[in-house]
């Protein structure tokens, strides 16, 4: 999932990055709303964290200008706290939700995932294929049954080949859903994170690289014992929103080396 968070206030808006990224969230942040319609016409978002009140030019505007242009990003308003009648339970102009500053991370990231849902076709929560298996709403990895601890970054390379099922992805696809936007196209990040996905994806080898055209998870004979069942994902209130998936769904995993009860996404690269 790619966020653009589009906040005035800059320690603000590097704590909002900082949680989704510890979520497996690529983001970028944009200080200024007059720079917003560029990066959300240049960047393919699948959710906008706008705050209402920025300088020289309004959140309200900003939803305005993407609804004339049919742009499919959902978007999450962030509005100032009021009180009384002033306060109005309303998302503004074109935007799919709202939340009151202040607010705690939590919340934020149950709206966003939950958006994120919305702005894509339903996928399933869990793929697997060649025994290597990820649920995507848990950020887990297995392969045959084995637990992998993956970075972000590491994760979100392997979430992408999952989903094209055999089908080659090119390394310019891979930066634009995995990378933010400061990568450059011209660096190896690529390259050094297959060579990282792959050592612990370890033998025998599954992702292949197809010369002059990018990199393929390869077939294979399915999951061995132990190994999840494909399963679809549920609705917005459920794991977007903190819910598990149904049980049994695989191994019990933090969301980064943090959470102290087995391996995880952590938050490097």
């Amino acid at each position: 999932m790619r966020v653009l968070v589009v906040e005035a206030e800059e320690l603000l808006a590097d704590m909002i990055a900082a949680g989704l990224r510890r979520a497996a969230i690529a983001v970028d942040i944009v200080h200024d709303g007059r720079a917003a319609p560029t990066a959300l016409r240049l960047g393919a978002y699948d959710v906008l964290v706008l705050d209402r009140d920025l300088p020289g030019l309004p959140g309200d505007e900003i939803c305005r200008q993407m609804a004339e242009q049919g742009l499919p990003t959902r978007v999450l308003m962030l509005t100032a706290s009021r009180t009384g009648r002033a306060r109005v339970e309303d998302p503004g102009p074109g935007a799919d939700d709202h939340l009151t500053k202040p607010f705690v991370h939590e919340e934020l990231l149950a709206r966003v995932l939950a958006l994120g849902r919305r702005a894509r076709p339903a996928l399933p929560q869990i793929i697997e294929r060649a025994g290597v298996t990820v649920d995507t709403a848990r950020r887990l990895a297995v392969r045959d049954g084995r637990p992998l601890a993956l970075s972000r970054t590491e994760f979100g390379v392997l979430e992408v080949l999952l989903r094209a099922q055999g089908a080659v992805v090119s390394g310019d696809e891979l930066i634009e859903e995995v990378w933010e936007e400061h990568t450059s196209y011209r660096t190896n990040a690529v390259r050094v994170a297959l060579g990282k996905l792959r050592a612990k994806l370890g033998d025998p080898p599954v992702i292949e690289t197809v010369p002059d055209a990018g990199y393929r998870l390869g077939g294979g004979a399915g999951t061995s014992d132990g190994a999840w069942a494909v399963g679809t994902a549920g609705t917005d209130n459920e794991a977007g929103a903190g819910g598990a998936p149904e049980a049994g769904v695989g191994p019990q995993a933090g969301v980064g080396p943090e959470a102290g009860v087995g391996p995880g996404v952590s938050d490097s690269p």
